[in-house]
Protein backbone atom coordinates (compact mmCIF):
# COMPACT_ATOMS: atom_id res chain seq x y z
CA UNK A 1 0.00 0.00 0.00
CA UNK A 2 1.38 3.38 -1.03
CA UNK A 3 0.68 6.65 0.76
CA UNK A 4 -0.38 9.74 -1.16
CA UNK A 5 -0.89 13.41 -0.38
CA UNK A 6 -2.85 15.31 -2.99
CA UNK A 7 -3.10 19.08 -2.59
CA UNK A 8 -5.87 20.90 -4.45
CA UNK A 9 -5.83 24.70 -4.69
CA UNK A 10 -8.43 25.26 -7.41
CA UNK A 11 -12.15 25.92 -7.12
CA UNK A 12 -13.86 23.04 -8.99
CA UNK A 13 -16.65 25.30 -10.20
CA UNK A 14 -14.15 27.58 -11.94
CA UNK A 15 -11.63 24.90 -12.96
CA UNK A 16 -13.30 21.68 -14.04
CA UNK A 17 -9.99 19.84 -14.15
CA UNK A 18 -10.16 19.77 -10.33
CA UNK A 19 -12.80 17.06 -10.74
CA UNK A 20 -10.22 14.82 -12.41
CA UNK A 21 -7.99 15.32 -9.38
CA UNK A 22 -10.83 14.18 -7.09
CA UNK A 23 -11.35 11.14 -9.31
CA UNK A 24 -7.63 10.35 -9.07
CA UNK A 25 -7.80 10.54 -5.26
CA UNK A 26 -10.83 8.24 -5.14
CA UNK A 27 -9.25 5.75 -7.57
CA UNK A 28 -6.07 5.59 -5.52
CA UNK A 29 -8.08 4.99 -2.35
CA UNK A 30 -10.20 2.28 -3.97
CA UNK A 31 -6.94 0.57 -4.97
CA UNK A 32 -6.25 0.29 -1.23
CA UNK A 33 -3.75 3.13 -0.99
CA UNK A 34 -3.75 5.59 1.89
CA UNK A 35 -4.83 8.94 0.42
CA UNK A 36 -5.13 12.40 1.94
CA UNK A 37 -6.64 15.23 -0.09
CA UNK A 38 -5.66 18.60 1.38
CA UNK A 39 -7.74 21.52 0.14
CA UNK A 40 -6.05 24.92 0.19
CA UNK A 41 -6.74 28.40 -1.22
CA UNK A 42 -9.87 28.30 -3.44
CA UNK A 43 -9.86 24.51 -3.26
CA UNK A 44 -11.65 24.80 0.10
CA UNK A 45 -14.77 26.09 -1.66
CA UNK A 46 -15.64 22.52 -2.64
CA UNK A 47 -15.71 21.55 1.03
CA UNK A 48 -18.78 23.67 1.80
CA UNK A 49 -21.81 21.78 2.94
CA UNK A 50 -24.21 21.63 -0.01
CA UNK A 51 -21.60 22.58 -2.64
CA UNK A 52 -22.95 19.78 -4.89
CA UNK A 53 -19.64 18.95 -6.51
CA UNK A 54 -20.46 15.40 -7.62
CA UNK A 55 -16.92 14.01 -7.76
CA UNK A 56 -16.11 15.56 -4.40
CA UNK A 57 -19.02 13.93 -2.61
CA UNK A 58 -17.72 10.42 -3.32
CA UNK A 59 -14.23 10.99 -1.90
CA UNK A 60 -15.04 10.17 1.71
CA UNK A 61 -17.04 7.12 0.62
CA UNK A 62 -13.98 5.90 -1.29
CA UNK A 63 -11.83 6.18 1.84
CA UNK A 64 -10.03 9.44 1.10
CA UNK A 65 -9.12 11.55 4.11
CA UNK A 66 -10.30 15.05 3.16
CA UNK A 67 -8.78 18.01 4.98
CA UNK A 68 -9.43 21.72 4.44
CA UNK A 69 -6.86 24.36 5.35
CA UNK A 70 -8.18 26.37 8.29
CA UNK A 71 -6.48 29.59 7.17
CA UNK A 72 -7.98 29.33 3.67
CA UNK A 73 -11.41 28.70 5.21
CA UNK A 74 -11.14 31.81 7.40
CA UNK A 75 -9.91 33.94 4.47
CA UNK A 76 -13.04 33.00 2.53
CA UNK A 77 -15.42 33.42 5.45
CA UNK A 78 -16.26 29.72 5.63
CA UNK A 79 -16.85 28.52 9.19
CA UNK A 80 -15.72 25.01 10.06
CA UNK A 81 -19.27 24.25 11.13
CA UNK A 82 -20.37 24.53 7.46
CA UNK A 83 -17.99 21.89 6.11
CA UNK A 84 -19.41 18.92 4.25
CA UNK A 85 -19.71 15.66 6.11
CA UNK A 86 -16.38 13.87 6.33
CA UNK A 87 -14.26 17.00 5.78
CA UNK A 88 -12.02 18.15 8.62
CA UNK A 89 -10.35 21.52 9.05
CA UNK A 90 -6.59 21.26 9.53
CA UNK A 91 -3.53 23.47 9.63
CA UNK A 92 -0.86 23.55 6.96
CA UNK A 93 1.42 21.78 9.45
CA UNK A 94 -0.18 18.49 8.46
CA UNK A 95 1.21 18.89 4.94
CA UNK A 96 4.72 19.21 6.36
CA UNK A 97 4.14 16.14 8.53
CA UNK A 98 2.88 14.08 5.58
CA UNK A 99 5.79 15.20 3.40
CA UNK A 100 8.25 14.22 6.14
CA UNK A 101 6.50 10.85 6.30
CA UNK A 102 7.59 10.31 2.70
CA UNK A 103 4.19 10.41 1.00
CA UNK A 104 4.00 10.64 -2.75
CA UNK A 105 2.71 14.16 -3.34
CA UNK A 106 0.87 15.91 -6.14
CA UNK A 107 -0.09 19.59 -6.06
CA UNK A 108 -2.76 20.87 -8.39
Amino acid sequence: MAKYLLIESRDPLAWHDAWYFYDLAASLARAENQVTLFLVQNGVLAAREGSHVASFEGLVKAGVEVLADGFSLRERGLPESRLASGVTAASLDIVVDRLAEGRKTLWH
